[in-house]
């Protein structure tokens, strides 16, 4: 339970000054979420992350409306958020079979949100699994620092064109 409340501290350490100053930090790398314009639109940019991380051998277990179940539970309307939840069997079950590192799934599986702000341009935010994996130990560590984090820069890749 210790390991688990540092961890959380180190998160909102994290996150807390860049959010409460409203600065952006010197290197956009370095954040724990990290938020792309898409050169796509809403669903053009759902697919590319679908097939490049299925290119990836990741499986897609689902894209949830976020905005349309949000409304159809009685909250208000909103501009269009999709969430694309991924897993990678072979990293997943890595972690998952050790006693030790099964509390990791609580982050499986993993998500990445593909929104539409008021500007009209679609944003994509994921968090960033290779800064993620430094704030672990064992296996967790590994596997999210290394495999998870490359294989996500590369399918997230056409982000990096804007």
């Amino acid at each position: 339970m210790k390991k688990i409340s540092l961890i959380l501290i180190c998160l909102l350490i994290l996150l807390y000054p860049s959010y409460v100053s409203g600065e952006e930090p010197c290197n956009k790398n370095e954040q724990m979420i990290i938020e792309k314009l898409s050169p796509y639109g809403l669903e053009e940019t759902v697919q590319k992350i679908v097939d490049n991380a299925k290119a990836e051998k990741w499986v897609i277990s689902g894209v949830k409306d976020l905005a349309k179940s949000i409304e159809k539970n009685g909250g208000e309307k909103l501009l269009p958020v999709k969430l694309i939840e991924l897993c990678n069997v072979d990293y997943s079950g890595k972690m998952l079979k050790e006693d030790a590192s099964r509390y990791a799934s609580v982050m499986m599986p993993c998500t990445i949100s593909v929104y539409e702000k008021s500007d009209g341009k679609v944003y994509v935010s994921f968090v960033n699994t290779k800064l993620m994996g430094q704030m672990f130990p064992g296996t967790v560590g590994e596997v999210m620092g290394g495999p998870v984090g490359e294989a996500q820069s590369r399918f997230l890749i056409f982000l990096d064109d804007k």
